[in-house]
């Protein structure tokens, strides 16, 4: 009787590494897109933050495929901006927070936590992570740039 208990949990256990080790081996998007979307930026317009210094919501009638997500605009004029240069408009990092990935690791970055800043959009967690941004923004941004792309594996 436990030797048939002890091969049930060894066959157990094997089920669960063949089902969920591939999963955790698989890097991570190049684009933050959350769990149950495919959506960059939630949806946002990455035009706007360089237009309106603002976040603004994107609309389903303008929308592009870029880097295996979906982006949303607010506008046919902002759609067209970003089709003519992505570089220029997408978040640094993928839309991951930017603090995140300075500390090696990633994480959400949220629309509205975000700064402009030589013209580059960077996104945060939030706004307490924002602050810590804040603090040191060249050294956060070199300490990002040489752990970017690797933190995606």
């Amino acid at each position: 009787m436990f030797l048939s208990f002890v091969r049930k949990s060894l066959a157990a256990v094997i089920l669960a590494l063949a089902v969920f080790a591939p999963a955790a081996a698989l890097a991570k998007d190049p684009v933050y897109t959350g769990r149950f979307s495919n959506l960059a930026v939630d949806g946002y317009d990455a035009v706007a933050y360089f237009t309106e210094s603002a976040p603004v919501k994107g609309d389903k009638a303008f929308t592009t495929d870029y880097n295996g997500a979906e982006w949303r605009f607010s506008s046919a004029d902002n759609l067209a901006a970003f089709k003519a240069d992505p570089e220029k408009y997408a978040p640094q990092y993928g839309g991951y927070c930017a603090w995140a990935v300075s500390q090696n690791y990633t994480a959400r970055g949220n629309p509205e936590n975000f700064t402009v800043v030589d013209g580059k959009l960077y996104l945060n967690y939030n706004d307490e992570i924002q602050k810590r941004w804040e603090e040191d923004i060249p050294g956060f941004v070199a300490k990002a740039d040489e752990n970017w792309p690797g933190v995606l594996n």
